[in-house]
């Protein structure tokens, strides 16, 4: 009959050790659902038999892999609230490249009220170079980021942004280009996808161009507009009470100078061929897509475990 110490040496055999302590001083304690069950005489824990519960294995799983909590616990034979206890102790990897030179695509998401996830993206590289949790989208929160990126050393080319008021202007060495699906957002939320007016459907269609068409043809098209839709678009309204008179088109006419002002914004990527800049945060946005799908698949997910994910999410690979 072969000891212990001769087992060791065989092929295959490992000794049995406890899941939540590591200890070896384990006793066979019954079967459950056509599994051996096990009982430490350390901890008092009784586990199934199988794989080893691996913290690391456990959060690629959960975050790569998409398997839930619940999934988790039936394949290690332990149960749900061990899982959740595993996934806290994880230590993730916050690893983002520091390239000599970069084209910063920047922008927030958020996840519900509670928060949001500032991300400054290169678009060269296609990674993520800053990561931070906020629960408001500000100027200096950006600005903050970006200088922390040229103290590091990161030459910035470009920045690409949606065009938050004032952010454009902030770095006026750096060229900066305002997202052109951003601006059609903008022009959408002033006269809908539907406008009623001529001159609003005629707006609306010159729009929906921006992203085919060049600045000077695009800015002679929006000259051509307001020729044609001036005595329109400056029509008054007056109070007859009080004489007093406002703009009887106002939504048209903060969509005109929402175009008129961001022009030279919106074609900065054409002034910079050499950088080869982007004129959308599309990048980023479908990362952001990408995230909340694989964010989906964890209902309930406490903000800790969600900040943890999101960051490891954008993290560079551990091969990178």
């Amino acid at each position: 009959m072969l000891c212990c110490e001769g087992l060791s040496g065989v092929k295959g055999f490992e000794h049995k050790k406890c899941f939540f302590c590591g200890s070896k001083q384990i006793k066979k304690d019954g079967w459950q659902n056509g599994k051996q069950r096990y009982k430490c005489k350390a901890c008092g824990k009784r586990f199934d038999g199988g794989k080893r519960l691996q913290n690391d294995e456990l959060w690629t799983a959960y975050s790569a892999g998409k398997q839930t909590a619940a999934q988790l616990a039936k394949q290690y034979g332990c149960s749900s609230k061990t899982i959740y206890r595993r996934l806290r102790s994880v230590q993730i990897r916050e690893r983002y490249p520091l390239p000599e030179k970069a084209n910063i695509i920047m922008d927030t998401t958020y996840f519900g009220r509670s928060f949001g996830v500032m991300v400054l993206m290169d678009s060269i590289s296609q990674q993520a170079l800053s990561v931070d949790e906020v629960k408001y989208e500000t100027n200096a929160l950006y600005a903050a980021a970006l200088n922390e990126l040229r103290e590091k050393g990161v030459e910035i080319q470009s920045i690409v942004c949606d065009g938050r008021k004032g952010l454009l202007q902030m770095f006026p060495e750096i060229p900066a280009q305002l997202c052109q699906f951003h601006q059609v957002k903008t022009v959408s939320r002033y006269l809908t996808r539907n406008p009623k007016t001529a001159a609003g459907k005629a707006l609306w269609r010159l729009t929906l161009t921006l992203k085919d068409s060049g600045k000077t043809a695009f800015q002679g098209a929006l000259q051509a507009w307001f020729e044609q839709h001036e005595g329109f678009l400056n029509e008054r309204t007056v109070n007859e009470e009080t004489g007093s008179s406002h703009y009887t088109h106002k939504t048209l006419r903060s969509a005109y100078l929402s175009l008129k002002r961001n022009l030279d914004y919106l074609f900065t990527f054409e002034a910079y061929p050499v950088l080869g800049m982007c004129n959308t945060t599309n990048l980023l946005d479908g990362r952001f897509a990408d995230l909340k799908r694989k964010l989906g698949c964890h209902h309930g997910m406490k903000r800790e475990n969600k900040v943890k994910f999101i960051k490891d999410y954008f993290a560079m690979p551990d091969d990178g």
